[in-house]
């Protein structure tokens, strides 16, 4: 092991910035990574908020600390430039619980139906749907789509929001985020009697029965805004505990409560501020993605911008 991942945090921070310099390199971090990871980071949010940042700054170098698919994105809109993960082994459960064998098999048994593939997918799967979604635009998407069958993959509970939304006939495939699956509905009732003023907003992602408590069910860039709109100041967050610590950074006058105790995305905590340091060090771990698959899973993306224009 290495010397270098025995210094103090403000050495290693300081040792970052000037390889981030040295490599002509951006910082990305999702909101779920790590307190200190966000603290560094040029920039925090969405996975392909974030993508798209990074595409357009003039960086040689893309330090995506997330999971693998989240780079991938990253990967898939800036061909041309070096995409690391700090962490080689931060997946996503939610990504691996579609192959692409099983959407083969599942479009031949839909064949009318659009593949509406969300986001937390592999470039594999984005490559053979025939556009993606984010959790804040997928009602747009699959609403702009001409078909009135959606094969929505892969997450399961997105989707059911999504056919709260829409008149169009949802295919749900049976996928899901483990973290927001262990939320409980007592948790929330009970957090609620004890700050009865709080405001519940929670992922899509979550289960309907959380869904149901709701006041607003938002992706976590949409979360930031709505609590920075709203003049509550006391919320309840449903979602990966690493949004709070953005939450309270943005707005440090409100209060903001998380009804689960140990709400954690393993994978997004396996990035540490070693792993980023030595990422941009030795240019560990590039993400490689082959030409065709790449283009196809651009094309998707591509479909999903110019069905819900961003700006």
């Amino acid at each position: 092991m290495s010397l270098d991942l025995f210094l103090d945090d403000k050495e290693l921070v300081a040792r970052i910035k000037d390889l981030k310099k040295e490599r002509n390199a951006v910082i990305l971090a999702h909101s779920y990574e790590r307190p200190e990871v966000q603290d560094i980071a040029d920039y925090v949010g969405d996975s392909l908020e974030l993508s798209r940042l990074a595409a357009k700054t003039d960086a040689d170098v893309i330090v995506f600390c997330s999971v693998h698919f989240m780079a991938e994105t990253a990967k898939i809109l800036s061909p041309q430039k070096t995409v690391l993960l700090p962490a080689a082994e931060a997946g996503c459960p939610l990504a691996d619980m579609i192959t692409p064998a099983q959407l083969e098999a599942e479009k031949a048994k839909y064949p009318k139906a659009a593949v509406v593939a969300y986001v937390n997918c592999s470039a594999e799967i984005k490559s053979m749907a025939d556009i993606c979604c984010t959790s804040a635009n997928a009602v747009q998407v699959v609403n702009a789509m001409a078909q009135d069958e959606i094969l929505f993959v892969p997450d399961q509970h997105l989707g059911r929001w999504v056919q709260t939304q829409t008149d169009k006939k949802i295919i749900l495939w049976a996928g899901c985020c483990p973290t927001h699956q262990r939320m409980k509905v007592s948790d929330f009732v009970n957090l609620k009697k004890e700050h009865p003023e709080a405001v519940i907003v929670v992922h899509p992602e979550s289960n309907e029965d959380i869904c149901n408590l709701a006041d607003a069910i938002l992706s976590t860039s949409q979360m930031l805004r709505y609590c920075q709109a709203s003049s509550a100041t006391k919320f309840i967050i449903g979602t990966e505990m690493g949004m709070l610590h953005r939450l309270r950074t943005a707005m440090p006058e409100k209060t903001f409560l998380q009804p689960s105790k140990g709400l954690i995305c393993p994978n997004m905590k396996m990035t540490q501020l070693e792993d980023v340091y030595e990422s941009l060090k030795e240019l560990k771990h590039p993400i490689e993605i082959p030409e065709l698959i790449r283009m196809k899973a651009l094309k998707a993306l591509d479909g999903m911008l110019a069905a819900v224009p961003t700006k």
